[in-house]
């Protein structure tokens, strides 16, 4: 028997109907919501961890493209944690052939928890000595996915001190409407001030606060001291 068909097996066997409708209302798959139709079978991410540590080496790269375009979420989130460890074992054509199937497949990188455990990991990686223009590209779609991939892809950068693509990308999106991208964004901005430069969130935050969604700028300034806190959720907004 193959390894995928082993993992699907893993998986059935520990389904819980309960737990499944718990995550299913979770992460919002009911109609007009923005994981509409999306199935759960109730397992939780150290289950699929642990199912992944025992199977994912004998996994290839064809067998974990196939997993992540599985309607089941837990299946692709497995094969998106897979990927994520094969690139970090793999030579250099293999990083670029999972990076590859990464951006072949975004539209089944399609829930929030999908994109935050893989974006920096493969995508932000395998750009960080290369043209970022597949960002600002991503940045640009039409697919709510493609866009948080670009923001989240960049907190590879903002661990290594450098914010650049960050903040030009915040301003890409600066007039998202979608909720999941202000959270996004101002997550990105929150970090660069935690962990490279307040006095650049500050000077972000100076150009382009009365433009901010009210969401966005709660999540970038989460770090601030109450006091300047307060004051800056006050200042009007045009958004």
């Amino acid at each position: 028997m193959s390894a995928l068909f082993e993992i699907r097996s893993e998986f059935q066997k520990l389904a819980d109907p309960e737990k499944a409708k718990f995550l299913a209302r979770f992460f919002k798959t009911g109609k007009g919501e923005y994981a509409e139709g999306d199935i759960f079978i109730g397992i939780t991410v150290p289950m699929t961890r642990a199912i992944i540590k025992k199977y994912a080496p004998l996994l290839t790269l064809n067998e974990t493209e196939k997993l992540l375009q599985s309607k089941i979420h837990e299946e692709r989130q497995a094969a998106l944690l897979i990927l994520v460890s094969q690139y970090k074992r793999g030579d250099n054509k293999t990083k670029e052939a999972i990076y590859n199937i990464y951006l072949n497949n975004t539209k089944h990188i399609n829930n929030w928890d999908l994109v935050d455990v893989s974006a920096e990991h493969i995508v932000g990686a395998f750009l960080k000595e290369k043209s970022k223009a597949p960002l600002y590209k991503m940045a640009r779609s039409t697919l709510l996915w493609d866009r948080r991939i670009a923001i989240l892809s960049t907190f590879h950068y903002i661990k290594q001190g450098k914010y650049e693509e960050t903040m030009k990308i915040a301003q890409i999106l600066l007039s998202d409407k979608h909720d999941l991208i202000h959270k996004a964004v101002g997550w990105m901005l929150r970090e660069v001030g935690k962990r490279c430069s307040k006095k650049e969130l500050d000077n972000f935050l100076d150009k382009n606060i009365s433009k901010m969604p009210r969401t966005m700028l709660r999540y970038a300034i989460e770090k601030y001291p109450e006091k300047e806190r307060k004051a800056l959720l006050v200042v009007p907004s045009t958004y």
